[in-house]
């Protein structure tokens, strides 16, 4: 197929990167549409905390595919170097273009083109979609970069949000890889048993992610008991077929309410605090504690390897960053020859907030989401047409942000958004 002209290329670029965020992917189809016959558009950028996933064309396809099939395109995508083949997107193998693009200081931004035929498209093709998705990522990381305070508030809630999910299902995949490795190299089992073994961590951690899959109980709250309980449950297969020892200690106070995303991110520091440690040699004891103030959850894990682990590993890293993401903080004291100790401190209510735009930090992604489409004047009809949720989960939104901004109706809440800058936001 031939190219475009020139001039029509840099026109559609020229529509596109005028286009709104949300928007981008519309003009960008029709300038494909010329030279790549193809039924819908999906873009992941790493810029864009909020909304970090698009889609455009056949509903069929736009309204399954997913951020985490998306995810796992991009791991496999080499920056600047398109990639076409079978995907598995909306539940299914599917022809597509992958392209990635990582302007420098940016965090990158991936587009799939879901093509129309199975045919590869031709070199030039695939450069020339490369090239005006190489713009599009310019355009993103510069809006990024430059938000205003309310859309980096926003941002900044759903960034924690996903920091959160993140470390949470990685932890799980890490624990399910050392439990089976567990099972696989242990002595005290034969190869029929090993394989047993290995099978059944294998179908528990299938049940544990698709149960992972339902994220909204960090809408809610659960006694601290409960939510430890569920922390054994699921650090019970990483050292059934190992040589260490692993001690647990709950909170006294077990009756105590936990805030949802606040006991998930302790899950996960601790799941990931152990999972680290395994990887030492020379381990054989390891001991988890949380205990709870006034104030906040300490949470310690405590070991008697090595003590070589550092604050500039990843692992450690990451979990910091999970800490931060809910107001926390970690710690590492790492002594050769004696062991090493990870401690975060994580507090029991957000921080108060002392303006407009601060109050905006209160509100969850969804929510924000909302709050700007009430900032244009849609009702809640509109609102779950315009978002692709129902009618009822709306009036569910609704009431929590009135709540959480201290407003008593909707035009407040608009006005709210409005002198913050919110309904600004692309």
């Amino acid at each position: 197929m031939d190219l475009p002209d020139p001039r029509v290329v840099l026109a559609a670029a020229a529509s596109i990167l005028q286009a709104p965020i949300g928007a981008m992917l519309e003009p960008l189809s029709q300038a494909l549409s010329g030279f790549l016959p193809h039924r819908a558009l999906a873009m992941l950028t790493g810029d864009c905390a909020r909304h970090p996933m698009k889609t455009y064309g056949d509903p069929v396809l736009t309204e399954k595919i997913t951020s985490a099939e998306l995810a796992r395109v991009g791991g496999a995508v080499d920056v600047g170097e398109p990639w076409f083949g079978e995907l598995c997107l909306a539940g299914g193998p599917l022809p597509a273009l992958a392209v990635a693009a990582r302007p420098p200081g940016a965090s990158g931004a991936l587009l799939v083109v879901v093509t129309a035929g199975g045919t590869e498209p031709a070199a030039p093709v695939r450069d020339l979609v490369r090239r005006l998705w190489d713009l599009v990522a310019v355009e993103l990381s510069h809006r990024a970069a430059n938000l205003p305070p309310a859309g980096l508030s926003g941002s900044r809630v759903a960034a924690g949000e996903r920091a959160r999910a993140i470390a949470e299902l990685t932890g799980a995949h890490a624990a399910t890889l050392q439990a089976l490795l567990g099972a696989l190299r242990s002595r005290s089992l034969d190869d029929g048993a090993a394989r047993r073994a290995a099978i059944d961590l294998a179908v528990s951690a299938l049940i544990e992610l698709r149960a992972a899959g339902d994220l909204d109980r960090s809408l809610s709250e659960e006694p601290a008991g409960t939510a430890f309980d569920r922390l054994a449950d699921k650090l019970a297969p990483l050292t059934r077929y190992s040589e260490v020892s692993l001690e647990l200690v709950g909170p006294r106070e077990r009756d105590r309410a936990l805030p949802g995303d606040l006991a998930g991110a302790a899950q996960a520091l601790v799941r990931g605090a152990i999972v680290t440690m395994l990887e030492y040699e020379g381990l054989t004891r390891i001991r988890a504690t949380w205990e709870l103030s006034d104030a906040e959850l300490l949470v310690t894990v405590r070991d008697d390897g090595p003590g070589v682990l550092t604050v500039d590993a990843l692992p450690v890293r990451r979990l910091a960053e999970l800490a931060a993401a809910v107001g926390g903080r970690l710690t590492l004291d790492s002594v050769p020859g004696w062991g090493t100790t990870v401690t975060a401190v994580l507090p029991l209510a957000p921080a108060a907030h002392g303006s407009q735009g601060d109050a905006l930090a209160a509100l969850k992604p969804r929510e924000l989401e909302v709050l700007e489409q009430l900032a244009r004047g849609l009702r809640n009809r509109q609102i779950a047409e315009e978002l692709l949720i129902s009618e009822h989960t709306v009036k569910f939104h609704v009431a929590n942000i009135l709540d959480k901004l201290g407003v008593g109706t909707r035009t407040e809440a608009a006005a709210l958004a409005h002198s913050s800058g919110l309904s600004t936001v692309a």
